[in-house]
């Protein structure tokens, strides 16, 4: 054996030092297979190795004393940047290095009520503010019950005289056609009512006046009680509600046609119980019977329509009352009230629909809501045939008796007998 073949015997394959030649090998690696490998054989590698011109070359080294500077790859592109390419790191050795969270902030009971207080504050300025807005928009009538010789004397409790009028002022041809308002010149009362507000406990009690109850008109004999409006206006209709009755009115408010829609579509509509179904073309309405809601110009209809009841005029005043307290109590209610998108609104239509005495103020309108949404005790005076009038046909002849009895338990701030309320 030669000296080479000894030193390859010694030798293992994979030491990395070349191994010395041998007569008929090629070129090799250090750490190649010490015996050769048949060409074309069985493990014959099945792919060529790269020549030596295909094989990049090595960058080059980084001058003495300078960092190298990264050149690798990333996903098959040129990394960009100089440094280093850094290791991730796991998610444990991530949240180890965040700061820590300091402890979470506690509301001291102090801090609450200080902000309590404020929101507090705030909306009473703003209610305060709404209170003086509203009182400033509101349309005063000059000398609607200023005194006169033989007026009855101040009672116990407050009285309202609330009138409703077929005045078509701010209606257009239009909404006239719309409403079925027809087109009446002048201004006549299409509803009254009496709204006696007790000083003690009791509930407010509401008495409907049919307007064409026969009265005696202060110079102008007997009549019609809505030609004293038609004659005189709102002073004298006034003086003849106190003259026949014996009640001293404290507050007078009307309100028009308009305004009455304005105020129902203002609230989202009214809810009402239609005891039958009605169709009447000459007030534009046409309901089914149960409950339902009802727009402006609908519920205007409910409570003008003559149609239903063997007496349609006192029927009338019955769906007076209901929608009055129906439109009230939801006005009232704390979804339109808190809600700034309704009360607004609301304010501003029931400012511009409705004309009250001078001396009324949004105290005194605060006061007719509270008594309204009470669910007060609703009448009408109890009446006992027809009369003839002077002036030409008949009117509604109160039951002088019964009708006494109402209106003496109003002055003396007493709840109306019940045989009086049934009587009606």
């Amino acid at each position: 054996m030669s000296e080479d073949d000894r030193t390859r015997a010694m030798r293992s394959p994979g030491d990395g030092r070349p191994l010395p030649p041998r007569p008929g090998d090629g070129p090799r690696s250090g750490g190649a297979p010490a015996h050769r490998i048949p060409a074309g054989g069985p493990g014959a590698p099945t792919h060529k190795l790269p020549a030596a011109s295909q094989v990049p070359e090595p960058p080059p080294a980084a001058p003495q004393g300078e960092a190298p500077k990264g050149s690798s790859r990333v996903y098959g592109r040129e990394r960009a940047g100089s440094s280093p390419v850094k290791p991730l790191k796991s998610r444990a050795e991530r949240s180890s290095e965040k700061p820590p969270r300091g402890p979470r902030r506690k509301w001291s009971g102090k801090t609450i009520a200080t902000i309590v207080a404020g929101v507090l504050v705030v909306l009473l300025v703003a209610a305060v503010g709404m209170f003086f807005w509203i009182d400033s928009r509101l349309a005063g009538i000059d000398g609607v019950l200023d005194d006169y010789e033989g007026r009855p004397a101040d009672t116990p409790g407050t009285n309202w005289l609330l009138v409703g009028s077929d005045s078509r002022k701010g209606l257009t041809a239009a909404e006239r056609k719309k409403l079925a308002t027809g087109k009446a010149a002048g201004q006549r009362t299409d509803s009254m009512m009496l709204l006696h507000i007790p000083d003690g406990s009791d509930k407010p009690t509401l008495v409907s006046l049919p307007r064409d109850s026969a009265v005696t008109i202060p110079g102008r004999g007997r009549d019609k009680l809505n030609s004293a409006y038609a004659i005189g206006g709102p002073k004298l209709l006034v003086r003849t509600v106190e003259t026949v009755t014996g009640v001293y009115v404290d507050n007078y408010m009307e309100i028009g046609f308009a305004g009455f829609v304005d105020i129902v579509d203002a609230i989202g509509g009214v809810e009402i119980n239609v005891r039958a179904a009605v169709n009447d073309p000459k007030a534009g309405l046409k309901l089914k019977k149960g409950t339902q809601v009802l727009s402006g110009a609908q519920a205007l209809g409910y409570v003008r329509t003559r149609k239903g009841g063997a007496l349609p005029d006192f029927e009338r005043t019955k769906r007076q009352r209901q929608f009055l307290g129906a439109v009230v109590k939801k006005a009232a209610s704390p979804g339109v009230l808190i809600n700034p998108f309704t009360s607004i609104p609301l304010a501003m239509s029931a400012t511009d629909a409705v004309e009250v005495d001078s001396s009324t103020g949004a105290f005194n309108m605060l006061s007719l809501g509270l008594a309204m949404g009470d669910s007060p005790v609703t009448t009408v005076v109890p009446f006992g045939g027809n009369e003839v009038i002077p002036g030409g046909g008949t009117a509604v002849k109160w039951d002088r008796t019964k009708a006494l009895a109402l209106f003496n338990a109003l002055k003396e701030d007493k709840p109306v007998p019940q045989e009086i309320l049934d009587a009606a």
